[in-house]
């Protein structure tokens, strides 16, 4: 793990340096994720925050199972219904 030094200017903002934005895969005007976890700053990209996500739910989700192809032929059956 390497540490870097910044400082908070004006406005609350904090620069990242370039080697860690570029590790993060981000770039000027990229959205991210912040989280504050015990007294500690977080910065995630959005495609790593929802990466995790994607994880936290495969955790819960049988291997074969399609929650889309479930919540399609729910919307059909519904459908077929009314």
């Amino acid at each position: 793990m390497t540490a870097y030094k910044s400082r908070i200017v004006s406005g609350g903002r904090l620069q990242i340096p370039a080697d860690v934005r570029k590790a993060l895969g981000l770039a000027d005007g990229d959205d991210v994720r912040l989280e504050v976890v015990d007294g500690e700053l977080r910065v995630r990209s959005f495609k790593a925050a929802l990466a995790r996500v994607r994880a936290m739910v495969r955790e819960h989700v049988p291997d074969g199972v399609s929650l889309t192809e479930e919540l399609m032929a729910d919307r059909r059956a519904a459908a077929a219904s009314e």
